[in-house]
């Protein structure tokens, strides 16, 4: 029986033998299930920054940050959210770069949550998911293939 690394395919998989590789290998249903999440709760997250349904977003922005920002607290929040939609698609399109892009993203939450009191628990939580999005991208590093890039070779020059 032979088996493959974890990047050797070159074709994705599909959906069905992506969930019977998650079965089988841990580590991937691992990435799989941080893949998903990453993806799909930056983009509620930043679709709910235009309607305010699951919370006031404004109430979470640290009053030093809107005095340094050139918007309101609510448009800041709508750039927020505009930033986590396309964090979110990032994560689906290739993981293996966009986990640290949320990773950061999630620090500097955590970073503005912790700057003024009343939010400590929600920045314990966001670091926590800050760690979740690092594994993701450690995950991502055995289990999405890099991008490389092709280089173009210059014609060697000959001496007449």
């Amino acid at each position: 029986m032979t088996t493959s690394t974890p990047d050797s395919s070159a074709t994705a998989p599909t959906p069905g033998t992506a969930l019977q590789r998650a079965r089988s290998d841990p580590a991937y249903g691992a990435f799989l299930l941080l893949r998903i999440g990453f993806t799909v709760l930056p983009i509620v997250m930043g679709i709910d920054k235009f309607t305010n349904v699951l919370t006031t977003w404004e109430d979470y922005l640290a009053p030093w940050i809107v005095d340094l920002s050139p918007f309101s607290a609510h448009q800041t929040m709508l750039v927020v959210g505009v930033i986590e939609i396309v964090a979110g698609i990032a994560v689906a399109i290739k993981p293996r770069y966009a986990a640290y892009i949320v990773a950061a993203w999630l620090a500097g939450i955590v970073i503005n949550l912790l700057s003024y009191p009343g939010f400590y628990d929600v920045a314990l939580r966001d670091f926590g998911l800050m760690l979740a999005a690092l594994t993701l991208g450690r995950l991502a590093y055995v289990y999405d293939p890099a991008w490389h890039r092709r280089t173009v070779l210059a014609p060697k020059l000959s001496a007449a």
